[in-house]
């Protein structure tokens, strides 16, 4: 089928932004703390303790978007199936990407067991899927519904739980001493690991995980499994742009359609944690986060759709389109470590300094960046014999 150039030049800006961690430029600002660009870049390639945004954290929203922008496509293709055979796919497909995400979760050498959590990006995105393509099989006034739906409801979850009493240890939910980004009064009910995603976590995970040397304590982060609750609330803005991209006008009707949903959910999304109702927080996905980082991408699928689609001049994308075709595919690979193997066998052929000849700050970064050039040829190999790795 054909390829929309603007949708996979996005996915391919996603990936390279999650590639590109393994330059590891925080370490070359740190070395350089008088350098406002590079202070910049350290921001933007790194999470934000709590509330807030920086590029890096637009990366999981990113490609939880176009999942559901490429469902509308992919349920177009298979229209005529039935639907008890749509569904059986997609619990297949949810099953997969559930147990991908804890397999790569657990290749780290540090787990001798299977690490039981599901709060990274595939598990996520698996364990939301089914309920997507449900929701995705109505008309879109019932997409509306659900994530309004969606998004008030696990507001009211968090609002409703109760605070914890006076004096509450926060070292025994796994809060360091060192913590200083608690929020008082209303904004509470959002605090790392006391709330009902990270209650949940304490009594599932425990349990999958049994009482070992690795059982479950809590998160350092504050993920959370029921973050793939509003992480479908995300999925769904997303069926919202997929199915404009099919029936929307002119190419640059929809440019200007999704600059100005992107800026409705900015303001949305702002101003509810501006008024102190619900925080901007990517860590427990708070419906505020929701709103911000779908405007975002849809800002970043304008911008994309405009200097490709609309404009027919796609060409300068075809470095994101290789990689953006084969995202699961690379996302594994980084995810079982490979990068490491590629540095390493460049050390052993061409000597332990090789990436510090542009200097001892640089290194990690040069480093990095052969891995990146490596990831991207192999990937190229790929898109030109049109191989494809789907789930």
């Amino acid at each position: 089928m054909p390829r929309i150039t603007s949708v996979d030049a996005f996915r391919g800006f996603v990936m390279f932004l999650m590639l590109a961690g393994v330059m590891r430029l925080s370490k070359v600002a740190d070395a350089y703390p008088d350098c406002a660009t590079l202070q910049a870049v350290k921001f933007h390639t790194s999470h934000v303790d709590w509330v807030g945004c920086s590029l890096h954290d637009l990366i999981q929203p990113g490609f939880t978007f176009l999942v559901g922008v490429a469902l509308t496509f992919s349920l177009a293709r298979r229209a005529e199936r039935p639907v008890g055979r749509l569904l059986l796919h997609a619990a297949w497909r949810s099953l997969v990407l559930v147990w991908l995400g804890v397999f790569l979760r657990s290749s780290s050498a540090r787990w001798k067991t299977t690490n039981f959590t599901f709060e990274d990006t595939l598990s996520q995105i698996g364990l939301g899927y089914l309920p997507l393509v449900v929701i995705a099989l109505f008309k879109p006034r019932v997409w509306l519904l659900a994530l309004v739906a969606l998004l008030v409801g696990y507001w009211a979850l968090f609002a409703f739980w109760p605070l914890p009493p006076e004096g509450f240890d926060r070292a025994t939910v796994g809060v360091d001493a060192t913590w200083t980004h608690d929020a008082t009064g209303f904004e509470a009910h959002w605090n790392l690991n006391h709330n009902p995603a990270a209650a949940f976590d304490a009594v599932v995970l425990k349990r999958l995980r049994g009482d070992t040397d690795e059982s479950y304590k809590s998160n350092a982060g504050g993920y959370a499994t029921l973050s793939f609750v509003p992480t479908l609330g995300t999925m769904l803005l997303g069926l919202f742009a997929g199915r404009w991209l099919q029936t929307g006008g002119s190419p640059w009707q929809k440019v200007g359609l999704f600059l100005l949903v992107g800026v409705g959910l900015l303001a949305a999304g702002y101003g509810l944690g501006a008024a102190g109702v619900c925080p901007v927080v990517k860590k427990i996905w708070t419906p505020s986060w929701v709103l911000v980082s779908g405007g975002y991408c849809f800002l970043l699928l304008a911008a994309f759709h405009a200097l490709t689609d609309a404009t027919g001049y796609g060409g300068w994308s075809y470095p994101l389109r290789v990689i953006g075709a084969n995202s699961i595919l690379i996302y594994a690979v980084a995810g079982l470590g490979v990068g490491d193997f590629i540095k390493d066998s460049f050390r052993k052929h061409f000597g332990q300094d090789v990436f510090a000849v542009c200097g001892e700050q640089w290194k990690d970064a040069a480093g990095g960046a052969t891995v990146l050039v490596v990831y991207w040829l192999g990937l190229w190999w790929l898109y030109a014999r049109k191989v494809f790795v789907r789930v």
